[in-house]
């Protein structure tokens, strides 16, 4: 089959690789139909290569067809359409049980101390071969995968596998209260999806903060109130106090992670991980921290005094400091971590309709084969030709 594969810093091809076989009597085996590229797919790109070995097939946002089951799976037959959640999960156990699909305790990565494992994301998280593929096999063929109708195009279904339930838990975990106010910071695809979600959920002001023009003309077609970076750095928080009678938003959402604007040092020192033996960057990675931290300190300071902050942007550096004087004198709220994909998914399935009220049928910006997914991606990079959803087809 032919599949994504990481070969190095900025280097990724599609290659022709062996087809996935079953290896369990409740795997599957799915057909792939379209398959996104996450943001989190360039940290893999750009930072996270002491993690990977050349030829990993990457990607986590699949759907497809069911094409072969295993003599124990009944929930499915072939020819049924699913998506597939990017964390691999058996939901039976006792963090699948508590809805902490993301901690699953039956493919956590014992060795390296990380959560759930993840469909093509590293050796951090299983090194399990990813869905930017024409094939995939898929565990726990009973429980994982996500059944949905026939009929409608992918693009009403294919962000059930990350985005939209990451947006949803981004919402949740600020606790906005109703009525209230939430500062969204970074309007990529996970941003601009928890902006609509917060409307949608009765948020009465939602303020959207970005520097590239598309994303910010996107986001305030929607109805969100946008401050441009560019002409706010110096001046952010005011701009947002200025909006909430000089308090700050009851809530914030990071959705940037470590691919924070600024903080020259930290850039530098992911770009040097990127050239260092691997042994040695993950040392550094793990213990002297490499992390842009810019949105995550804009969100402490742009929260109200006893309000929440959500992150959703993934970050790297296990040494990163936090500014916990202010966080303890604002008495701030901080809730984080991988989405847990299934705890979301009844939420959101019944919003997934012709009246489409979060806009996910016309959400991509970007379809292309799946060929041309090494151009996507230095696109996506670089944040070209306004990207900010892509759908490979393979």
């Amino acid at each position: 089959m032919r599949a994504l594969t990481w070969q190095g810093r900025r280097d990724v091809r599609v290659e022709t690789v062996p087809d996935p076989r079953m290896e369990k009597p409740d795997d599957v085996i799915i057909r792939i139909t379209s398959t996104g590229i996450c943001g989190s797919d360039l940290h893999l790109y750009e930072v996270l290569g002491p993690y990977l070995e050349p030829g990993d097939v990457l990607g986590h946002e699949p759907m497809g067809v069911v094409e072969e089951v295993g003599p124990q799976v009944h929930a499915l037959r072939p020819g049924d359409r699913v998506v597939i959640p990017f964390n691999v999960c058996c939901r039976d156990c006792f963090m699948c049980n508590q809805g902490l699909h993301s901690q699953c305790e039956t493919t956590h990565g014992r060795e390296q101390g990380t959560g759930a494992a993840l469909f093509g994301y590293t050796r951090l998280y299983g090194q399990v071969p990813g869905g930017q593929a024409e094939f995939l096999r898929v565990p726990f063929g009973n429980k994982l995968p996500v059944k949905v109708p026939a009929g409608p195009p992918d693009d009403r279904y294919v962000y059930l596998s990350d985005v939209l339930p990451t947006a949803w838990q981004a919402v949740e975990y600020a606790a906005i209260p109703e009525g209230g106010s939430v500062t969204v910071l970074g309007l990529g695809p996970i941003g601009d999806m928890a902006a609509r979600i917060a409307l949608h959920r009765g948020a009465g002001l939602v303020i959207g903060v970005d520097l590239v023009d598309e994303r910010l003309e996107r986001a305030a077609a929607r109805g969100v109130t946008c401050l441009d970076l560019r002409l706010h750095d110096k001046d952010l928080v005011e701009a947002v106090r200025e909006l909430t009678e000089g308090r700050g938003t009851d809530s914030v959402i990071d959705a940037v992670g470590m691919e924070a604007h600024g903080a020259p040092f930290a850039k530098a020192a992911q770009w040097i991980t990127g050239l260092l033996p691997d042994a040695v960057a993950q040392s550094l990675m793990e213990h002297a921290g490499v992390d842009r931290l810019g949105a995550l300190y804009a969100a402490v300071d742009l929260v109200r005094r006893g309000g929440t902050v959500s992150v959703s942007g993934v970050y790297g550096g296990a040494a990163s400091p936090m500014p916990l004087l202010t966080m303890f004198d604002k008495q701030i709220q901080v809730r984080m971590g991988q989405a847990n994909v299934w705890n979301w998914v009844e939420r959101i399935l019944p919003l997934l309709t012709d009246e489409d009220p979060l806009g996910v049928d016309t959400f991509k910006t970007h379809a292309m084969p799946l060929e041309d997914a090494p151009k996507a991606y230095a696109m996506f990079q670089a944040k070209e030709d306004g990207m900010v959803k892509t759908l490979l087809k393979p």
